[in-house]
């Protein structure tokens, strides 16, 4: 009878221990449902919150401005075939091919004695190395990922890739500037620019392919680092234009407008500890970097182009001490126009300094492609080589209204 009652009562709490076990699991079941309702319905209304619907539009327009600006350059690749055009191409796809198949070394010390013919040429020290790298960097990639390709490919495909790149670039820059709907709408006028999709359609493998993403996003890391302070994005911005210098003659745009910037800020009286650390930082970096190219060498420090950017230099050194010497005097609210008077007189040694040297032959004067840009008929005047280029002669009204009407 004993055994029969302890029998019936480990049934029944074998019985509770089932129960109970089926009671935590229907328990964690509906956890995980909460879990994973409450997460699902997260997402949604992040996507669904006025910053995740920005996001999107942005990603969605941007997406678009890039496809629109790759595929409107391959007209000639649809209606031909893929193959290089015009003649500076031809011989930047030679020189590429030339650098993958015997290595960069070799492409440096290369002397082409096709071209010039019959005097022929030193390609490592006589042209802009950027392209060839760029294609070549891209060229041993795919090749290390197990994708085939022949260089031609990469050379022809090359300009409309970088469209694409430059059209978010001009977002990034516009943004930075102003604000993301306008940065979406530069970005949509760059990737269909007529004047940019002329230089950059398939098959035109030349420099301003590249060039015109670097110049863009170069300006983007400058008022990022102007903004933030930051030695990081300064040092980002000087390499940035050690990119643009590798890549295209039109860096010297680059190393002016940025002092002519820092100048007009000091005017302004708008000088700060972040102005001062990004333009000594990238202006140092930048000297330093651009001058590894063989074909500038040491043309930062002996062309009037670059003049500009070094005494705006020594002029914000100039400014930083006399401002820290205006925090650390005592009474230096009476002494401000000796400060200022300072401040004129060491831009004036600096401008006297750059006029002395360019006389005494130590600094090159500006060149003709300077001079074009404020007298248009200097070139054809003075130096018909450069005006014989289409790039170099003044622009018609009717490039302008088919180029701007876009913008109206």
């Amino acid at each position: 009878m004993t055994a029969r009652v302890t029998t019936n009562q480990s049934t029944v709490n074998d019985g509770s221990e089932i129960l109970t076990t089926e009671s935590e699991h229907e328990t964690n079941v509906n956890q995980k449902k909460r879990l994973s309702s409450s997460s699902n319905s997260l997402a949604t209304s992040s996507l669904i919150s006025p910053t995740g619907l920005t996001s999107l539009i942005s990603f969605i327009v941007l997406t678009c401005a890039y496809i629109s600006g790759f595929m409107s350059r391959l007209f000639s690749v649809i209606r031909f075939e893929s193959i290089i055009h015009e003649f500076d191409p031809w011989f930047n796809y030679r020189s590429t091919a030339y650098m993958t198949e015997n290595g960069f070394y070799n492409f440096l010390n290369w002397f082409d004695e096709l071209a010039w013919y019959p005097l022929g040429r030193i390609v490592g020290g006589t042209v802009y190395p950027g392209l060839m790298v760029t294609s070549g960097v891209i060229h041993w990639f795919l090749h290390m990922i197990n994708i085939p390709i022949h260089i031609r490919e990469i050379c022809v495909f090359l300009a409309p890739f970088f469209s694409g790149l430059t059209a978010i670039a001009t977002y990034l820059l516009t943004k930075e500037l102003w604000s993301r709907r306008a940065g979406l709408f530069a970005a949509a006028f760059i990737a269909i620019a007529p004047g940019y999709s002329s230089r950059s359609v398939a098959g035109s493998y030349d420099n301003e392919g590249i060039a015109i993403f670097a110049l863009m996003f170069t300006y983007f890391l400058w008022i990022r680092s102007v903004k933030t302070g930051s030695v990081f994005w300064s040092s980002c911005t000087a390499l940035s234009y050690f990119y643009m210098v590798s890549a295209w003659g039109g860096y010297v745009f680059i190393i002016n407008l940025i002092p002519v910037h820092v100048f007009i800020l000091l005017v302004l009286r708008r000088y700060s500890l972040r102005l001062y650390v990004s333009y000594s930082t990238f202006y140092i970096l930048g000297l330093i970097l651009s001058m590894q190219i063989p074909f500038v060498g040491f043309q930062p420090v002996r062309t009037s182009e670059h003049m500009l950017a070094a005494g705006v230099f020594a002029l914000l050194q100039a400014y930083a001490f006399i401002e820290y010497l205006y925090t650390k005097l005592p009474r230096a609210g009476d002494l401000k126009q000796l400060f200022f008077g300072l401040i004129i007189t060491v831009g004036l040694i600096v401008f006297a300094a750059v006029v002395i040297l360019t006389y005494a032959g130590y600094i090159a004067p500006w060149s003709g492609r300077f001079y074009s840009l404020w007298d248009t008929n200097y070139a054809k005047i003075h130096i018909p080589i450069i005006a014989s280029v289409s790039e170099h002669q003044p622009t018609t009204w009717t490039s302008f209204f088919f180029g701007k009407a876009v913008f109206l």
